[in-house]
Protein backbone atom coordinates (compact mmCIF):
# COMPACT_ATOMS: atom_id res chain seq x y z
CA UNK A 1 0.00 0.00 0.00
CA UNK A 2 1.00 3.57 -0.88
CA UNK A 3 2.40 5.51 1.98
CA UNK A 4 -0.16 8.29 1.02
CA UNK A 5 -3.10 5.68 1.13
CA UNK A 6 -2.20 4.32 3.91
CA UNK A 7 -2.08 7.76 5.70
CA UNK A 8 -5.20 8.37 4.15
CA UNK A 9 -6.91 5.70 5.94
CA UNK A 10 -5.65 6.63 9.08
CA UNK A 11 -7.16 9.87 9.10
CA UNK A 12 -10.22 9.13 8.09
CA UNK A 13 -10.26 6.13 11.05
CA UNK A 14 -9.66 9.31 13.30
CA UNK A 15 -12.27 11.30 11.72
CA UNK A 16 -14.60 8.64 12.69
CA UNK A 17 -13.33 8.41 16.16
CA UNK A 18 -13.42 12.04 16.46
CA UNK A 19 -16.81 11.83 15.68
CA UNK A 20 -17.85 9.06 17.93
CA UNK A 21 -15.55 11.25 20.73
CA UNK A 22 -16.96 13.15 23.85
CA UNK A 23 -17.72 16.28 22.23
CA UNK A 24 -18.23 14.51 18.96
CA UNK A 25 -21.29 14.32 16.68
CA UNK A 26 -24.66 14.08 18.56
CA UNK A 27 -25.96 11.63 16.06
CA UNK A 28 -22.71 9.48 15.27
CA UNK A 29 -22.79 9.14 19.08
CA UNK A 30 -25.59 7.52 19.33
CA UNK A 31 -25.37 4.68 16.69
CA UNK A 32 -25.02 1.17 17.31
CA UNK A 33 -24.20 -2.16 15.49
CA UNK A 34 -27.94 -2.75 15.15
CA UNK A 35 -28.89 1.03 14.09
CA UNK A 36 -26.25 1.19 11.24
CA UNK A 37 -28.10 -2.56 9.24
CA UNK A 38 -30.08 -0.28 7.27
CA UNK A 39 -26.94 1.88 5.92
CA UNK A 40 -24.69 -0.81 5.04
CA UNK A 41 -27.23 -2.42 3.28
CA UNK A 42 -28.25 1.00 1.71
CA UNK A 43 -24.54 1.79 0.92
CA UNK A 44 -23.88 -1.48 -0.68
CA UNK A 45 -26.58 -1.43 -3.14
CA UNK A 46 -25.52 2.05 -4.24
CA UNK A 47 -21.98 0.10 -4.79
CA UNK A 48 -23.57 -2.13 -7.13
CA UNK A 49 -25.52 0.13 -8.80
CA UNK A 50 -22.15 2.44 -9.08
CA UNK A 51 -20.71 -1.36 -10.36
CA UNK A 52 -23.31 -1.81 -13.23
CA UNK A 53 -23.77 1.82 -14.61
CA UNK A 54 -19.64 1.39 -14.80
CA UNK A 55 -18.74 5.24 -13.28
CA UNK A 56 -15.59 5.31 -11.91
CA UNK A 57 -16.15 8.32 -9.79
CA UNK A 58 -19.00 7.10 -8.39
CA UNK A 59 -17.66 3.91 -7.43
CA UNK A 60 -14.85 5.21 -5.49
CA UNK A 61 -17.17 7.50 -3.82
CA UNK A 62 -19.36 4.35 -2.81
CA UNK A 63 -16.94 2.25 -1.87
CA UNK A 64 -16.01 4.99 0.44
CA UNK A 65 -19.35 4.86 1.90
CA UNK A 66 -18.48 1.40 2.56
CA UNK A 67 -15.72 1.89 4.11
CA UNK A 68 -16.99 4.13 6.58
CA UNK A 69 -19.75 1.76 7.73
CA UNK A 70 -16.66 -0.24 8.43
CA UNK A 71 -14.56 1.91 10.30
CA UNK A 72 -17.99 2.93 12.33
CA UNK A 73 -18.70 -0.36 12.93
CA UNK A 74 -14.72 -0.93 14.13
CA UNK A 75 -15.25 2.27 16.55
CA UNK A 76 -18.21 1.00 18.07
CA UNK A 77 -16.35 -2.36 19.16
CA UNK A 78 -13.74 -0.69 20.30
CA UNK A 79 -15.21 1.24 22.81
CA UNK A 80 -15.64 -1.70 24.80
CA UNK A 81 -13.10 -3.43 26.84
CA UNK A 82 -13.88 -6.95 25.51
CA UNK A 83 -13.98 -5.27 21.84
CA UNK A 84 -11.97 -4.90 18.74
CA UNK A 85 -10.60 -2.15 16.51
CA UNK A 86 -10.18 -1.85 12.74
CA UNK A 87 -6.69 -3.53 13.32
CA UNK A 88 -8.07 -6.22 14.36
CA UNK A 89 -10.36 -6.19 11.92
CA UNK A 90 -7.62 -6.59 9.17
CA UNK A 91 -5.71 -8.96 10.85
CA UNK A 92 -8.21 -11.23 10.84
CA UNK A 93 -9.03 -10.81 7.27
CA UNK A 94 -4.97 -10.79 6.38
CA UNK A 95 -4.85 -14.37 8.53
CA UNK A 96 -7.77 -16.10 6.78
CA UNK A 97 -6.82 -14.73 3.16
CA UNK A 98 -3.22 -16.18 3.94
CA UNK A 99 -4.04 -19.50 4.95
CA UNK A 100 -7.09 -19.89 2.20
CA UNK A 101 -4.58 -19.27 -0.59
CA UNK A 102 -1.72 -22.24 0.14
CA UNK A 103 -1.01 -22.31 -3.39
CA UNK A 104 0.10 -18.43 -3.15
CA UNK A 105 1.77 -18.36 0.30
CA UNK A 106 2.46 -21.79 0.87
CA UNK A 107 3.80 -24.66 -1.58
CA UNK A 108 0.37 -26.04 -2.78
CA UNK A 109 -0.02 -26.89 -6.27
CA UNK A 110 -3.17 -26.29 -8.51
CA UNK A 111 -4.81 -26.72 -11.41
CA UNK A 112 -7.30 -23.80 -11.94
CA UNK A 113 -10.00 -21.76 -10.41
CA UNK A 114 -12.37 -24.29 -9.86
CA UNK A 115 -9.46 -26.18 -7.63
CA UNK A 116 -9.07 -22.94 -5.95
CA UNK A 117 -12.87 -23.18 -5.12
CA UNK A 118 -11.88 -26.39 -3.56
CA UNK A 119 -9.72 -26.13 -1.48
CA UNK A 120 -11.08 -23.00 -0.76
CA UNK A 121 -14.43 -24.87 0.75
CA UNK A 122 -11.70 -27.17 2.71
CA UNK A 123 -10.09 -25.02 4.39
CA UNK A 124 -13.04 -22.64 5.19
CA UNK A 125 -14.95 -25.86 6.74
CA UNK A 126 -11.54 -26.56 9.32
CA UNK A 127 -11.79 -23.14 10.18
CA UNK A 128 -15.65 -23.28 11.10
CA UNK A 129 -15.32 -27.08 12.27
CA UNK A 130 -17.78 -25.75 14.64
CA UNK A 131 -21.02 -25.86 12.08
CA UNK A 132 -23.50 -28.25 11.27
CA UNK A 133 -23.80 -27.55 7.99
CA UNK A 134 -22.02 -25.95 5.14
CA UNK A 135 -25.37 -24.28 4.34
CA UNK A 136 -24.79 -22.31 7.64
CA UNK A 137 -23.00 -19.82 5.78
CA UNK A 138 -25.47 -18.67 3.33
CA UNK A 139 -27.64 -15.77 5.20
CA UNK A 140 -31.88 -15.97 4.81
CA UNK A 141 -31.48 -12.43 4.32
CA UNK A 142 -30.19 -12.69 0.97
CA UNK A 143 -32.64 -11.88 -1.71
CA UNK A 144 -34.61 -14.98 -2.71
CA UNK A 145 -32.18 -15.43 -5.95
CA UNK A 146 -28.97 -14.79 -4.54
CA UNK A 147 -30.10 -17.53 -1.47
CA UNK A 148 -31.04 -19.94 -4.41
CA UNK A 149 -27.69 -19.93 -5.73
CA UNK A 150 -25.91 -19.89 -2.58
CA UNK A 151 -27.40 -22.85 -1.59
CA UNK A 152 -26.92 -24.41 -4.67
CA UNK A 153 -23.29 -23.58 -4.57
CA UNK A 154 -21.88 -24.74 -1.27
CA UNK A 155 -23.19 -28.62 -1.57
CA UNK A 156 -22.03 -28.13 -5.05
CA UNK A 157 -18.30 -27.41 -4.19
CA UNK A 158 -18.85 -30.49 -1.60
CA UNK A 159 -19.42 -32.65 -4.95
CA UNK A 160 -23.58 -32.78 -4.44
CA UNK A 161 -25.14 -30.91 -7.42
CA UNK A 162 -28.65 -32.01 -8.88
CA UNK A 163 -27.61 -30.38 -12.05
CA UNK A 164 -23.92 -31.64 -12.88
CA UNK A 165 -24.46 -30.22 -16.34
CA UNK A 166 -26.08 -27.38 -18.10
CA UNK A 167 -28.29 -29.82 -20.36
CA UNK A 168 -29.65 -31.30 -16.98
CA UNK A 169 -30.45 -28.08 -15.32
CA UNK A 170 -32.01 -26.83 -18.46
CA UNK A 171 -34.23 -30.23 -18.60
CA UNK A 172 -35.05 -29.57 -15.28
CA UNK A 173 -36.67 -26.04 -15.74
CA UNK A 174 -37.91 -27.34 -19.13
CA UNK A 175 -39.66 -29.67 -16.38
CA UNK A 176 -40.66 -26.89 -14.07
CA UNK A 177 -42.14 -25.19 -16.59
CA UNK A 178 -44.44 -28.07 -17.59
CA UNK A 179 -45.76 -28.35 -14.03
CA UNK A 180 -46.27 -24.93 -13.79
CA UNK A 181 -48.55 -24.97 -16.81
CA UNK A 182 -50.19 -28.02 -15.58
CA UNK A 183 -50.70 -26.56 -11.93
CA UNK A 184 -52.54 -23.38 -13.12
CA UNK A 185 -54.68 -25.33 -15.25
CA UNK A 186 -56.06 -27.56 -12.48
CA UNK A 187 -56.00 -24.25 -10.17
CA UNK A 188 -58.14 -22.36 -12.96
CA UNK A 189 -60.19 -25.68 -13.22
CA UNK A 190 -61.33 -26.00 -9.51
CA UNK A 191 -61.66 -22.05 -8.74
CA UNK A 192 -65.01 -20.97 -6.95
CA UNK A 193 -66.59 -17.81 -9.43
CA UNK A 194 -64.88 -14.73 -8.47
CA UNK A 195 -66.76 -12.59 -5.53
CA UNK A 196 -67.10 -9.52 -4.98
CA UNK A 197 -64.31 -8.18 -2.84
CA UNK A 198 -65.31 -5.68 0.40
CA UNK A 199 -64.15 -2.61 0.55
CA UNK A 200 -60.77 -2.09 2.03
CA UNK A 201 -60.40 0.18 4.81
CA UNK A 202 -60.05 3.44 4.15
CA UNK A 203 -61.89 3.37 0.84
CA UNK A 204 -58.83 1.48 -0.96
CA UNK A 205 -59.57 -1.52 -3.04
CA UNK A 206 -58.69 -5.09 -1.78
CA UNK A 207 -56.01 -6.63 -2.83
CA UNK A 208 -56.10 -10.04 -4.64
CA UNK A 209 -56.23 -13.24 -2.71
CA UNK A 210 -52.76 -15.00 -1.81
CA UNK A 211 -52.05 -17.50 -4.52
CA UNK A 212 -52.77 -21.21 -3.85
CA UNK A 213 -49.76 -23.05 -2.26
CA UNK A 214 -49.60 -25.44 -5.19
CA UNK A 215 -48.61 -22.43 -7.60
CA UNK A 216 -46.24 -21.10 -5.18
CA UNK A 217 -44.57 -24.32 -5.31
CA UNK A 218 -44.77 -24.53 -9.01
CA UNK A 219 -43.28 -20.94 -9.37
CA UNK A 220 -40.61 -21.84 -6.54
CA UNK A 221 -39.87 -24.71 -8.20
CA UNK A 222 -38.79 -22.73 -11.78
CA UNK A 223 -37.15 -20.38 -10.47
CA UNK A 224 -34.99 -22.38 -8.57
CA UNK A 225 -34.25 -24.45 -11.71
CA UNK A 226 -33.55 -21.04 -13.25
CA UNK A 227 -31.05 -20.15 -10.97
CA UNK A 228 -29.34 -23.95 -11.45
CA UNK A 229 -29.24 -23.02 -15.30
CA UNK A 230 -27.70 -19.83 -14.78
CA UNK A 231 -25.05 -21.25 -12.35
CA UNK A 232 -24.01 -23.77 -14.88
CA UNK A 233 -23.67 -20.84 -17.41
CA UNK A 234 -21.44 -18.92 -14.72
CA UNK A 235 -24.15 -16.50 -14.70
CA UNK A 236 -24.92 -14.51 -11.55
CA UNK A 237 -28.97 -15.14 -11.60
CA UNK A 238 -29.65 -11.81 -9.18
CA UNK A 239 -27.57 -9.77 -11.47
CA UNK A 240 -29.43 -10.94 -14.78
CA UNK A 241 -32.51 -10.24 -13.38
CA UNK A 242 -32.07 -6.73 -11.81
CA UNK A 243 -30.35 -5.92 -15.37
CA UNK A 244 -33.67 -7.15 -17.08
CA UNK A 245 -35.68 -5.85 -14.86
CA UNK A 246 -33.75 -2.36 -14.95
CA UNK A 247 -34.01 -2.52 -19.14
CA UNK A 248 -37.73 -2.80 -18.65
CA UNK A 249 -38.02 0.00 -16.37
CA UNK A 250 -35.91 2.36 -18.72
CA UNK A 251 -38.30 1.46 -21.51
CA UNK A 252 -41.56 2.30 -19.79
CA UNK A 253 -39.63 5.47 -18.78
CA UNK A 254 -39.59 6.01 -21.82
CA UNK A 255 -43.26 5.26 -22.78
CA UNK A 256 -44.24 7.56 -20.29
CA UNK A 257 -42.15 10.76 -20.88
CA UNK A 258 -42.89 10.33 -24.67
CA UNK A 259 -46.97 10.22 -23.36
CA UNK A 260 -46.41 13.39 -21.74
CA UNK A 261 -44.53 15.28 -24.22
CA UNK A 262 -48.12 14.97 -26.15
CA UNK A 263 -50.18 15.38 -23.24
CA UNK A 264 -51.68 11.32 -23.17
CA UNK A 265 -53.26 10.25 -20.02
CA UNK A 266 -52.10 6.51 -20.18
CA UNK A 267 -55.15 5.88 -17.78
CA UNK A 268 -57.36 6.05 -20.93
CA UNK A 269 -55.38 4.39 -23.53
CA UNK A 270 -56.52 0.99 -24.91
CA UNK A 271 -54.54 -2.18 -25.39
CA UNK A 272 -53.96 -1.58 -28.34
CA UNK A 273 -52.59 1.74 -28.21
CA UNK A 274 -50.52 0.52 -25.36
CA UNK A 275 -48.89 -2.11 -27.34
CA UNK A 276 -48.19 0.33 -29.99
CA UNK A 277 -46.48 2.72 -27.85
CA UNK A 278 -44.62 -0.31 -26.33
CA UNK A 279 -43.45 -1.25 -29.34
CA UNK A 280 -42.13 2.17 -30.59
CA UNK A 281 -39.34 2.47 -27.62
CA UNK A 282 -37.77 -0.63 -29.28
Amino acid sequence: MRDEAAAQLRALNETVERLRAPGGCPWDREQTHRSLRQYLLEETYEVLEAIEKGGESTLREELGDVLLQVLMHSAIAAEREDGFDIGDVAEVTRTKMVHRHPHVFGDVAVSGADEVVVNWEKLKAREKGERLSVLEGVPRSLPALAFALGVQKRPARLGFDETPQLSDALAWTRRALEELEEAGERVAATAPAPAAAPAAPGGHSAGPPPAPPELEDAVGELLFAAVAAARRLRVNPEDALRRRATQFADRFATLEATARGETIDLHGIDADDWQRRWESTR
